[in-house]
């Protein structure tokens, strides 16, 4: 498996991949059918692997210690100077209260974009902002393609890890992957709490 160094940067997120052709049999010929896919990014949690659309990675970098900020919970760490840019960081493994927390030189953090609800926004429809934040993982692992028809949904968990939190299981290299939905576990309590702290 392919592992991502730390610092490697996801530029321009901005167009889900393409669909794939594969073909099939029909007649006496080969029919073309297009499959869509979406690239995931995989990482490690606890020995268990995890992924979300790559559109919304920015860059990994290496594990740094972030300024602590008072009286938040203990998976936010603090937050980190990002060319300019104040970025919250998550710790992933406390949030999902996960054993044998290390940091050392493989844990990375993805910097990854997130779409936030706006708690002060007037109106009956749902405003959204756009957001940095860096969430902490045991190692990235891999970019894998993902079909979309090969998605399972996700089972009640009964865990730490709310169903809510996850858009499906699939399977790469044998390996089952749990594919977060970062808006919804990002926005879960953690962004509107961190927004009245933050400058």
């Amino acid at each position: 498996m392919q592992t991502q160094a730390a610092g490697e940067q996801y530029n321009n997120p901005s167009e889900e991949m393409e669909g794939q052709s594969s073909f099939y049999a029909e007649g006496d010929g080969l029919v073309e059918e297009e499959k869509d896919v979406r690239q995931h990014l995989t990482f490690v949690l606890g020995g268990e692997e995890y992924g979300f659309d790559i559109l919304r990675v920015q860059e990994i970098k290496g594990w740094e210690v972030p300024t602590v900020i008072p009286n938040t919970p203990d998976y936010v760490k603090g937050v980190i100077n990002l060319r300019g840019a104040i970025v919250p960081v998550i710790d992933l493994r406390l949030r999902f209260q996960l054993e044998d927390v290390r940091y050392d030189e493989l844990t990375v953090v993805i910097v990854v974009h997130v779409r936030v609800l706006d708690s002060h926004a007037d109106g009956e429809e749902p405003s959204y902002n756009n957001k940095v934040v860096g969430v902490v993982v045991d190692g990235v692992s891999d970019v894998c393609n993902v079909e979309l028809d090969n998605i399972r949904p996700a089972p009640d968990f009964r865990g730490v890890i709310s169903s809510d939190f996850v858009t499906g299981l699939t399977t790469e290299n044998e390996k089952m992957v749990v594919l977060l939905d970062i808006d919804h576990l990002i926005n879960e309590g953690i962004m509107n709490q961190l927004d009245s702290m933050l400058p």
